[in-house]
């Protein structure tokens, strides 16, 4: 896990060290256990790496890394976690291996296999490959969007990043703030992630499942994924069904599991960390395979004393079942200013809350030298994981619209439609403008896929939740405020055939019985407590933002607000913006709807005014 970036001067200008070795500075915080950096011939193109040391911590490990024959270098973030297997099927082609990391399986692969190595990957990845014969520069991306990838081109040079803020801040391109992406995230922080764009006109994120071919200065890209052409055929019955869904989460734990130093995981309490933490142990039962990390035995839990969203207790049920002894981090009412600025500055973008429990788990982690956390991640958008007790009723709504909306462009834009009206009446809508003022949506991957016929809504709210718009949004907070404290997060409910098994399973499968996550729930009985397999409270992730707001953030917003940034200003209605705030806090009546759907502007404006 690392941070990657490259220089191509189009034109044949000669890269400046120096231009480079800010750019990898600006990712440094992604890879602390070294830096390299890699010149052409003519110094035209130059690739920079920050290194964080997983998979061969040596020197065999480092980065940029050239082929035997000198022909290929990459810069890689991320990690193919059947290397081995890989590495044994080339070896038996006759490849030679100098190292024992991932990284050298790449560059072997793209020898045997050009592209179509990406299929055989099992793991998360943002890679570039420049060819020093053709002059051709590869990029590609994991097949649901787990590493990042930004570039900005100009007819001068194409330029890459693993964050958007390392282009912004490099001094290589000049940037303007995107102001239909800016509206867009006022209205839906969930609806930008997955597309192109980014909140500067000029930097642009390569989608999930998408590769680019940048020959002679021109740009071709494709995408190489598309899930549904990969679902495979089911068992014909439910305990097979079950059967299979437990074999291969846990082959997912078991691969996720491959390191050369300690691992561990965040646990919440909720189904999700449990079912990964509980397998975690059983795959030490069953006995460790090589490269396996021996060091697993780490659970960092947030506790949140006295707030509605504090889930300890589960989380020490877990941590017990699995025979771990957890770090527990409080997360209190005083805690709302803590390392607010590089929290904000460190998640990158634009969110509907303050990702501060994350960011100080996070960094526990990385003080006590656990560089890798396996994670719940992506498990409520493949199984529907929104339905919380008492809610049926919003759940099945949700999923009509969703299923309306997955049959055009027509029908989402009518839906988007709607949505910006209840907003507006709920009194949550600033831009000016009115409504005239939302832009359309944004193209988001996965968007024009046409889902199979005999889905239902349920199914269709899924895969356009995991491809295109929350699950993109939650792999960026964790992947930013987990590399802001040099920590890789791996996600076995993302593993590819896992994936696509559960996408091609029906709906009850998923939903049942009062009960979301059915086939994951049938497949862990007697594998974790049974109070958590079978519970219904669903609790997000989140930093206690109503408790904040209510308390001690109320002077910092305030003060946010009486700063004068004129772009806001033309951007916001910031008189109706004051007086809701004013009115929540005076009265202390901030609830999570209020705060989700208030806290985009503030976090704009605090953006906006750090960059003015």
């Amino acid at each position: 896990m690392c941070g990657i970036a490259g220089i191509v001067n189009i034109r044949g200008k000669r890269t400046e060290p120096a231009d480079i070795e800010r750019l990898t500075n600006l990712v440094a915080h992604r890879g602390p256990d070294g830096a390299g950096h890699w010149f052409s011939a003519d110094y035209d193109v130059a690739l920079g790496h920050r290194r964080l040391a997983i998979i061969d911590p040596g020197a065999g490990g480092y980065q940029p890394m050239l082929s035997d024959d000198g022909r290929h270098v990459i810069v890689f973030n991320g990690e193919i976690y059947n290397f081995l297997e890989l590495r044994r099927e080339l070896e038996g082609s006759g490849t030679i291996f100098r190292t024992q990391s991932d990284t050298e399986v790449i560059l072997a692969a793209w020898r045997m296999w050009q592209e179509g190595m990406l299929s055989r990957f099992n793991g998360m990845w943002a890679l570039a490959i420049f060819d020093t014969r053709t002059k051709d520069l590869f990029l590609a991306r994991d097949r649901f969007g787990i590493k990042p990838l930004l570039y900005a081109i100009s007819p001068e040079r194409f330029v890459f990043a693993s964050e958007h803020r390392a282009l912004a801040q490099s001094g290589l391109i000049e940037t303007s703030i995107d102001i239909d992406v800016a509206r867009r995230l006022m209205l839906d922080t969930f609806g930008v992630e997955g597309s192109e764009r980014t909140l500067s006109r000029e930097i642009h994120r390569l989608q999930a499942g998408h590769l680019i071919w940048l020959r002679r200065g021109r740009l071709e890209i494709r995408r190489w994924w598309r899930t549904l052409d990969h679902l495979p055929e089911i068992p014909k019955t439910d305990a097979e069904r079950v059967e299979r869904f437990g074999e291969l989460f846990r082959d997912a734990v078991a691969l996720r599991m491959r390191s050369d130093v300690p691992i561990g995981t965040c646990l919440s309490g909720g189904f999700d960390s449990s079912a990964v933490i509980c397998t975690m142990s059983a795959h030490e039962k069953a006995g460790m395979g090589p490269r396996d990390s021996a060091a697993w035995r780490h659970a960092f839990v947030a506790a949140f004393p006295g707030a509605s969203n504090d889930e300890r207790p589960m989380a020490e049920e877990a941590a017990a079942w699995a025979g771990v002894l957890p770090t527990i981090i409080e997360i209190g009412r005083d805690d709302a200013l803590l390392q607010i600025d590089s929290i904000l500055a460190d998640n990158d973008d634009i969110y509907n809350s303050l990702p501060s429990a994350v960011w100080l788990l996070y960094r526990e982690l990385g003080r006590q030298k656990v560089l890798v956390s396996l994670d719940g991640h992506g498990a409520d958008e493949l199984m529907g994981g929104y339905l919380q007790e008492g809610g049926s009723a919003g759940f099945r709504l949700r999923n009509l619209l969703a299923g309306v909306a997955s049959k055009s462009q027509l029908a989402r834009r009518g839906v988007d439609m709607l949505r910006a009206m209840k907003v507006k009446r709920d009194g949550y809508y600033f831009l000016r403008g009115g409504l005239g003022a939302v832009p359309a949506e944004l193209s988001l991957v996965g968007d024009d896929d046409v889902l199979p016929p005999e889905w239902g809504s349920l199914n269709r709210r899924l895969y356009r939740m995991f491809h295109s718009t929350v699950l993109p949004t939650i792999l960026r907070n964790f992947d930013r405020l987990s590399m802001a404290h040099g920590i890789e997060v791996r996600m076995p409910f993302m593993d590819w055939r896992l994936v696509t098994y559960t996408m091609a399973l029906p709906e009850a499968s998923k939903s049942s019985e009062g009960y979301t996550k059915m086939i994951a729930r049938r497949a862990m009985k007697g594998r974790m407590p049974e109070s958590i397999r079978m519970g219904r409270r669903k609790v997000g992730f989140n930093s206690p933002m109503p408790e904040w707001l209510n308390g001690q953030l109320s002077g910092w917003t305030a003060s946010l607000l009486d700063r004068n940034v004129p772009a806001f200003s033309e951007l916001v209605d910031e008189v109706k913006l004051r007086n809701a705030v004013e009115r929540r806090t005076m009265s202390k009546s901030w609830d999570w709807e209020s705060a989700t759907r208030i806290w985009p502007y503030l976090n704009l404006k605090w953006s906006m005014a750090k960059v003015s």
